[in-house]
């Protein structure tokens, strides 16, 4: 038997191994992103069309400091995020139908979240009012009083504080494909539908920004 030959069934059996593991990896994938069609709820979706026109028109504004955002080109319904106000109290998304919302989820260790947030205080600041509010939702596991610290410590004072100590928001957004890395941001319709979603930061008090969530807003 030549050397090649005694060799081969090892090479077989690592060739299975790498599609197998390569097959893992899809099937991983499949998971994030098609578990919500298992999951989700048909019927709300398709309420939510009218929020794929909206998004087909602010298409042509995500771009400068706000080209990463990913427009919705299917029907979402966002699920109910549940999460604590200020005050402790229990709070959910579906509090702010009737609102265009700009969902924001963010920690005091994710160090792009922390560069983030004071373009979020000035959005808020500009463009906030009985239709829009950026909802910035901490999900620090552990001292519950460092994030509020940290806002304070940089004069972000325009956004409500809004947490959730056990992160649940971000596995729900996972869950739905939404939610692949922090900062994770949604801009919500109305009707609590997806406009669009951004993974990582950025300058949302910008020209760019302030065009883009007033052009949601109608304006």
């Amino acid at each position: 038997m030549t050397e090649d030959a005694a060799k081969s069934p090892a090479k077989r059996r690592s060739a299975v191994v790498v599609a197998g593991g390569l097959a893992g990896v899809a099937v991983g994938l499949a998971a994030v992103y098609g578990i919500s069609v298992l999951l989700g709820n048909p019927a709300a979706d398709a309420a939510c069309k009218g929020a794929v026109e909206t998004a087909r028109r602010l298409a042509p504004l995500a771009h400068g400091e706000v080209a990463a955002l990913v427009v919705a080109t299917k029907p979402l319904k966002v699920p109910d995020l549940a999460f604590a106000d200020t005050g402790g109290g229990a709070r959910h998304l579906a509090d702010w139908r009737g609102r265009t919302v700009l969902v924001n989820l963010w920690a005091t260790w994710c160090i792009p979240c922390r560069k983030e947030m004071p373009a979020l205080d000035e959005l808020q600041g500009k463009l906030g009012s009985p239709q829009f509010e950026v909802v910035a939702i901490n999900i620090d596991t552990r001292d519950p009083d460092k994030p509020r610290d940290w806002l304070k410590q940089v004069g972000v004072t325009r956004l409500g504080y809004y947490a959730d100590k056990e992160a649940k928001v971000f596995q729900d957004l996972k869950i739905v494909g939404r939610a692949l890395g922090m900062p994770t941001t949604m801009l919500v319709d109305p009707a609590g539908c997806e406009l669009g979603t951004m993974a990582g930061p950025a300058e949302w008090a910008s020209e760019d920004g302030i065009k883009l969530v007033s052009a949601a807003l109608g304006r």
